[in-house]
């Protein structure tokens, strides 16, 4: 089976491509069949080269196209249809993603919790009941409890400290002795 995708080239860092159409079991560095464009997308803009009548030869013929050479050609609307995926993320790395947006949604319901405007609530006097007991927590003060609740969760980052300036040492007055000569 022909596959037409990128072969790339370019230094470390730096990379450009070819579109190339070779054997699907080939490695795409090997000796290709044809030559079908450059792609280079460090430049600005980016620089995209493509023949595209060669291009639709080899789909006429069979070739099948990369997820990255399908997305191109989208963009230059030689191919119509939607993009492909082209990165996969493992089923580890989803699993860390959707534990960190649950931990985001429960804290963001505790502060939405606290904000809500507390209902009236009728509060029975009693007389002889010590005036800490009858005081209500108001909304303020639950906020702070839920924001330190919060900072005991988070691990403490250090502050960095600043060199202290060296104080010069006081100079002490020295004592001169005057000699009479009589």
């Amino acid at each position: 089976m022909l596959m037409i995708r990128l072969q790339r080239l370019g230094r470390k860092k730096s990379p450009s491509y070819r579109l190339v159409v070779s054997e699907k079991a080939r490695d795409p560095q090997a000796k290709s069949l044809e030559i079908l464009g450059h792609y280079n997308p460090v430049a600005i803009p980016k620089i995209v080269e493509l023949k595209e009548d060669r291009i639709k030869f080899w789909l006429a013929q069979g070739a099948q196209l990369s997820e990255s050479v399908n997305n191109l050609f989208v963009n230059a609307g030689i191919v119509t249809g939607a993009k492909l995926k082209s990165v996969a993320i493992s089923n580890k790395r989803q699993a860390k993603i959707d534990k960190i947006k649950a931990e985001k949604v429960v804290k963001e319901k505790k502060v939405a919790e606290v904000l809500e405007p507390a209902k009236e609530q009728e509060v029975v006097v009693d007389e002889k009941a010590p005036a800490e007991e009858l005081a209500v927590p108001t909304t303020e003060e639950k906020f702070i409890d839920v924001v330190e609740d919060l900072k005991d969760e988070v691990a403490p980052v250090e502050e960095e400290k600043e060199p202290e300036a060296e104080t010069p040492a006081e100079e002490k007055p020295v004592e001169v002795s005057e000699e009479k000569n009589q």
